[in-house]
């Protein structure tokens, strides 16, 4: 996907009132349900991560999943390039049978 595209054009979220991302304890997991099958799911994790956004569910992860996430992975420099590189590898992996995960 191009790095300029405008990501949060296609989020799921995107006629939902901004608040109920921004919510805490239980409400949180009903927000999660949004990202879903949200297109840019992926997207909008890599941005939240990358920025290391402090509050909010972002790509399905609320702020102490992101938190613990950062934690255990602090070398990587960029989560878009590693997550993108994960979901080609993923779609190669399904579509090729020829192809053998690492």
């Amino acid at each position: 996907m191009p790095h300029d595209y405008d990501w949060g054009d296609a989020a799921a979220c995107r006629d939902t009132d901004p608040d109920a991302m921004f919510v805490e304890q239980a409400k949180q997991d009903r927000a999660k349900t949004t990202c879903l099958s949200c297109p840019v799911r992926t997207e909008c994790l890599a941005h939240a991560l990358d920025n290391q956004l402090e509050f909010g569910v972002w790509g399905g992860m609320t702020e102490r999943e992101r938190r613990a996430l950062l934690r255990r992975r602090p070398t990587v420099i960029s989560w878009r390039e590693l997550l993108e590189s994960a979901r080609a590898e993923h779609a190669r992996a399904t579509t090729d049978p020829h192809c053998t995960a690492a």
